[in-house]
């Protein structure tokens, strides 16, 4: 089923997720934005944090999580080591909201209207996957370029 496959990737770039946030030798750097880069490595992490915890594990999961989409980008400053707990709160709540997921419900329709249009569960969760990987480039990124 596609959340076997889903469960290693979504892991395997979260935790690179918090080895990228781990390896900022200046821990104030993960907060910096210059030029064209608008968005700090730290508020990257914010939002892929609230993404998965809403979309994957309230929406499909039923925990409780209330997103605050704006804070995601406008809070600064919060300690590495906070990051690094929500990642891994991220990785458990990831891994046990696709455990819930039954092989009838990838086809049906994302219980929540994201975009114009309606998506599957399916299409939704390999958005999501997708997601993560493209701001974990620029987490990747920004940490080369701006951690001097």
């Amino acid at each position: 089923m596609l959340t076997e496959s889903l469960k290693p990737l979504f892991n395997r770039d979260l935790n690179k997720l918090k080895q990228e946030i781990e390896a900022y030798n200046n821990e104030q750097r993960i907060w910096a934005t210059e030029g064209g880069i608008s968005n700090s490595a730290g508020n990257l992490c914010l939002h892929l944090v609230g993404n998965l915890n809403h979309f994957i594990g309230k929406v499909l999961g039923g925990t409780d999580y209330v997103r605050n989409r704006e804070a995601e980008f406008s809070l600064r400053n919060v300690p590495r080591q906070e990051l690094v707990k929500m990642i891994e709160a991220t990785v458990a709540v990831v891994d046990s909201s696709l455990d819930k997921i039954v092989p009838e419900q990838l086809n049906q329709e994302y219980p929540i209207q994201v975009f114009d249009k309606k998506m599957t569960v399916e299409f939704f969760l390999l958005h999501l996957c997708t997601h993560l990987s493209y701001h974990l480039g620029q987490v990747n990124y920004h940490r080369r370029l701006l951690d001097k």
